[in-house]
């Protein structure tokens, strides 16, 4: 059973400039569905803590840099913001914000700092201590997956829960595997692969399998991180290290 989910939050978004100088762009708002049916919008980094949430983790652990003051700020209730809401007519909108701060307020969440973005596998590696031993899922704060069964991350940690891997993550078919991690797999039945070997963005792809920033590891992940070297950009990159 997973319990620990790790959301990082602490890229520099330097291909969303000029937006995201003053901003972390896993505060975005994007347009979501509310509870009672409406459109509304919501940061990234929420959708994905919901996603998380909803699978039933209640112990997290975010990865921020620069940025962190917003997404700290916004994930702190401030219940007489609702008061505000409530006088002005904003009745739904205060019962999404309510719905979020409940979230919450039922889990347990700690803020681990990476001041330089070093890769995300350097990220990965300063959770370490939070982990504690434990299997553990992380998600890019940056990445929101949108399909129609929404059953993503339910089919990920099923897999790992029964099969017991080092690791187990998601991919996806696309057009143009050069600018992701590239999955070159064999076989596999109900939507799973076996994994032979991974590239980080590859001038020659061998797929178009591109990974996904869903992962769920066993704590041997940290050891080997450690004696990975950096590659691709001179970071440590988390395909290297699961490769």
């Amino acid at each position: 059973m997973i319990k620990k989910g790790v959301i990082t939050a602490a890229g520099l978004g330097t291909r969303l400039l000029s937006v995201t100088k003053a901003q972390p762009k896993e505060m975005l708002p994007v347009f979501a569905k509310c509870r009672d049916g409406s459109v509304c919008m919501k940061p990234i980094v929420q959708l994905v803590f919901e996603d998380l949430y909803n699978t039933g983790i209640r112990d997290f652990c975010f990865v921020v840099g620069r940025g962190q003051r917003t997404i700290r700020e916004h994930f702190t209730p401030d219940f007489s913001y609702l008061s505000i809401l409530d006088k002005r007519g904003k009745n739904g909108l205060a019962k999404e914000l309510e719905a979020f701060y409940e979230m919450v307020k039922r889990s347990k969440i700690v803020w681990v700092n990476q001041p330089e973005p070093k890769g995300f596998g350097e990220a990965v590696m300063r959770t370490e201590e939070f982990v504690r031993g434990e299997s553990f899922l992380i998600h890019a704060g940056d990445n929101f997956f949108v399909s129609k069964s929404r059953d993503h991350l339910k089919r990920l940690l099923d897999a790992a829960n029964s099969l017991h891997p080092d690791a187990v993550f998601l991919v996806q078919e696309v057009k143009d595997p050069k600018s992701y991690g590239v999955v070159e797999a064999t076989g596999g039945t109900n939507g799973l692969v076996h994994v032979k070997r991974l590239i980080e963005k590859p001038q020659s792809p061998a797929s178009n399998l591109a990974i996904m920033p869903g992962y769920v590891f066993q704590p041997r992940i940290f050891d080997v991180l450690k004696e990975t070297k950096p590659g691709y950009g001179g970071e440590l990159q988390l395909t290297d290290g699961i490769q």
